[in-house]
């Protein structure tokens, strides 16, 4: 099993049609992702080939369920048409939209997340690398060439220490890997992911990576006190951040204690969680970890724990 995204599951690219679009979908399909079509008012009707594949091009993303059956939706359009596409596929009934492009405005996400919250439509996103399942498929930008299908699962802020981490613990290998993005305004959380993973049979180890600026790392490890039983292992970026200053996302800035790397880390640690002080040690914890549930027999049954 995996969370959000798996074998059966078909995805329309809205954007599909554009430069990021065409490279990403061709990737996507590479990983064995059933991309089922594109989505392009002006191009509705066409096809576009992908090496073996002819991916038809729909009008709407409504055409585009109600011809393949579709129940996710990527979504590479620019910033100032990304809250119409995401109010698009919500009132289409689309499961899961999925929302790489970066820039979008806060006023325009906090839209478009309250928009599809209401219709029942979960958003991975924005300014996020999407997700993976390891061998099942890949919905987004994440390379699916890094790692392998296992046990453990991760949830991102950051789109590079996810791929780092895909890549450190390739050997291990992952059940699902999903980058939720770090602007201030996301749709799906690490409180949900981590609720997902800690009901998934098939992933035995989490892994959270957070970064500096906001609550939702303490939030999480809150979370994870109260009602996650498998073990926690996490990476908080921006120990050296200054005060005062964004550093890369929109989100990662702090104020005095508030929203620092220590805070975290500590708020993680006083959970449970054993927290990596670089990505390195992140992956050595995990392995660590998984040793200690192997002897134990935690990691291969039905219950871990930290």
């Amino acid at each position: 099993m995996a969370i959000y995204l798996t074998k059966e599951s078909k995805v329309l690219v809205q954007g599909m049609t554009g430069a990021e679009g065409m490279k990403h979908t061709r990737r996507m399909l590479a990983a064995g992702t059933d991309v089922v079509g594109g989505v392009n008012p002006r191009k509705a009707g066409r096809t576009v080939d992908f090496d073996d594949r002819a991916v038809p091009v729909f009008g709407s993303v409504r055409d585009g369920i109600e011809a393949t059956g579709a129940d996710v939706t990527v979504v590479f359009v620019p910033p100032a048409f990304s809250k119409a596409a995401v109010t698009e596929a919500a009132d289409a009934g689309i499961g899961l939209a999925v929302v790489i492009t970066e820039g979008i405005p806060v006023h325009d996400a906090v839209a478009f997340h309250a928009y599809a919250k209401e219709r029942g439509t979960r958003v991975i996103g924005p300014n996020c690398p999407g997700l993976i399942t390891p061998g099942q498929a890949n919905a987004g930008i994440i390379p699916a060439d890094i790692t392998k299908p296992g046990r453990v699962g991760l949830v991102s802020k950051s789109g590079t220490l996810t791929y780092q981490l895909m890549y450190e613990l390739r050997d291990i290998g992952f059940s699902t890997c999903v980058g939720i993005g770090g602007d201030p305004v996301v749709g799906t959380t690490h409180i949900d992911c981590l609720a997902a993973f800690e009901d998934d049979p098939d992933t035995g180890l989490i892994v959270l990576i957070g970064e500096i600026g906001g609550d939702a790392e303490e939030r999480a490890a809150a979370y994870i006190r109260r009602a996650v039983t498998k073990p926690v292992v996490a990476y908080i970026a921006g120990f050296t951040a200054p005060e005062g200053k964004t550093m890369g996302h929109a989100g990662a800035i702090v104020s005095g204690s508030s929203g620092t790397a220590k805070a975290k880390q500590e708020a993680l640690e006083a959970a449970g969680v054993r927290v990596g002080a670089t990505p390195t040690e992140t992956a050595r914890l995990v392995l660590d970890r998984l040793g200690a549930c192997r002897d134990s027999n935690h990691y291969g049954g039905d219950v871990t724990h930290r």
